[in-house]
């Protein structure tokens, strides 16, 4: 085969190639969610002589094209597996895998981000705890890099330090450190979050701690889904996908939840978000701002509340073993500064219990 041809052959296919991808990003149906990412795919902008004037359709058109790219997903896991095991990088997008789990890099420790999680959290303590006769505590959750990320040479938090600055700052609460409690078989590996049937020892030291009990027996179930977490889509890298037990147990059988953002009841487990985009929102229908589980199988009338991020989702329902009533407090959809119109503190217990992750990105808080 002559030089001349090959080169002939090579602009004929380049140029079929792009063609194609062409017409085809031209003429196929534009996507509304990217599933693997979990957010919205840009739509395609509006056209006007304004908008191309001042470089904004351009600008917008440029981002609609990478989102409605054909075959994009595709494209983002070849890059992904080309970048991570043909060239040796040593994470993709910021998540790294390790003994089979992935992780996405949470460094340096940002003191700034703790400052304002505490100030907000002393703001509820004087607002409505310090006269109110409440039994304060706090716990924190590490996330996986604790367990991950300086073993297998990624930069990692200083945890201790994370731990006794945020203690120092809210003296006002009982320390429960739950982190020997907990080990890296008992989170996902395609996800954040850790695993509600691996917690019970986890909810019984909390619960203890603070003077309660768990004794129910709890039968795990499977989720009927494979359940694909958020890193496995940061990540864009092939991955095997986590199984999904949740708990079950007679008084779990009994709670009612009464979800304030739609004055209605719920289910403990929501069954319909499972089958959404994220399986993690079947544990008290993920995000909401302010739910009370009520359980009238307890054997006392105490109740518990919990300021928390989406790992109190999980293991709120096996505390709600100890108590007649459980309020879950989300301060990151709901201002503090309105709370008080929906919780009485009163004689309560209260327990901040936060992941290092939002700690240490506590912008969300409000």
């Amino acid at each position: 085969m002559s030089v001349k041809f090959r080169n002939i052959a090579n602009v004929c296919l380049s140029s079929v190639l792009v063609l194609g991808f062409s017409l085809w990003g031209i003429f196929k149906q534009d996507g509304d969610m990217s599933v693997s990412e979990r957010r919205p795919l840009a739509s395609l902008p509006d056209f006007s002589s304004e908008t191309v004037l001042n470089g904004e359709f351009m600008s917008e058109f440029e981002t609609y094209a990478l989102d409605q790219f054909p075959l994009r997903d595709s494209f983002r896991t070849l890059k992904a597996v080309t970048a991570f095991y043909v060239m040796g990088k040593k994470d993709n997008n910021d998540i790294y895998i390790a003994d089979g789990y992935a992780s996405k890099l949470e460094y340096p420790l940002n003191e700034k981000s703790i400052d304002h999680a505490a100030e907000r959290f002393r703001y509820i303590y004087d607002t409505y705890l310090a006269d109110s006769g409440c039994n304060v505590y706090l716990s924190l959750i590490p996330d996986k890099n604790y367990f991950m990320a300086e073993k297998n040479g990624y930069p990692s938090l200083d945890y201790a330090e994370l731990v006794e600055s945020t203690r120092e700052k809210m003296d006002f609460a009982q320390y429960i450190d739950i982190f020997p409690e907990l080990e890296l078989s008992d989170y996902y590996k395609t996800d954040t979050h850790w695993r509600q049937e691996k917690i019970i020892g986890t909810a019984k030291k909390l619960a203890a701690a603070m003077g309660a009990d768990i004794t129910a027996d709890f039968t795990e179930k499977k989720l009927d889904k494979e359940f694909y977490g958020v890193y496995y889509g940061q990540a864009a890298l092939p991955m095997k996908a986590d199984e999904l037990y949740y708990l079950e147990s007679d008084y779990l059988d009994n709670c009612k939840v009464f979800d304030q953002e739609t004055n209605s009841y719920i289910t403990v487990y929501d069954h319909e978000k499972a089958n959404g985009n994220d399986a993690y929102e079947l544990f008290l229908s993920g995000s909401k701002s302010l739910l009370t589980i009520e359980n009238p199988s307890a054997e006392n009338d105490r109740e518990l509340i919990i300021f928390r991020d989406s790992f109190g989702s999980s293991i709120a329902p096996i505390l709600a073993d100890g108590y007649a009533k459980t309020t879950l407090v989300d301060i990151r959809y709901i201002s503090p500064n309105i709370i008080g119109n929906f919780v009485d503190f009163e004689g309560k217990d209260v327990l901040f219990l936060y992941s290092t992750l939002v700690l240490n990105n506590s912008i969300t808080i409000k």
